[in-house]
């Protein structure tokens, strides 16, 4: 697999998804949590998603249990958490697991063929449209970041 989208993975509620519908946008992947200090950064990832979405931005959130259990619920647990709490309307997958061990997500697997692999919740990559992975920030990059909106502008050119 050359590009990002030519990854499959599974929708929130299960439902077989192909990421190639994507193809063309700037994406941003993130692994989430409903219960980690990072939590917050749902509401700044809302507004990048509704302010960017018209020029072909996209966010994809994918639920991590991954670090520190910071992501008990079930698929119906965090869809709710999600829509009460910060009104996400991003599209979010299937729990996953970030690191390099038995069970790891192909889309995991995949992003960390270029040498990076979340340290925690809320790392995110950067995908341009062509799929390729053009940045990677670690947690503590909130989503209003200047780097990161920079990064983003100059994918979306």
């Amino acid at each position: 697999m050359t590009s990002f989208y030519d990854l499959k993975t599974h929708t929130l509620t299960g439902q077989p998804f192909d990421l190639g519908s994507y193809r063309g946008k700037v994406s941003l992947v993130v692994n989430v949590a409903s219960k980690c200090g990072y939590t917050p950064q749902y509401k700044g990832l809302q507004s990048l998603y509704t302010e960017l979405a018209p020029r072909g931005f996209v966010i994809l959130g994918f639920p991590s249990n991954d670090f520190g259990g910071q992501e008990p619920g079930t698929a119906e647990e965090i869809k709710t958490f999600c829509e009460l709490n910060y009104k996400v309307t991003f599209p979010m997958f299937s729990k996953v697991v970030t690191q390099a061990t038995e069970g790891q997500s192909p889309i995991y697997a995949w992003l960390g063929r270029g040498g990076d692999l979340p340290k925690w919740n809320f790392s995110k990559y950067l995908i341009g449209r062509d799929g390729k992975i053009v940045a990677f920030f670690p947690s503590k990059v909130a989503p209003d970041a200047p780097e990161l909106r920079q990064a983003i502008e100059q994918a979306l050119k």
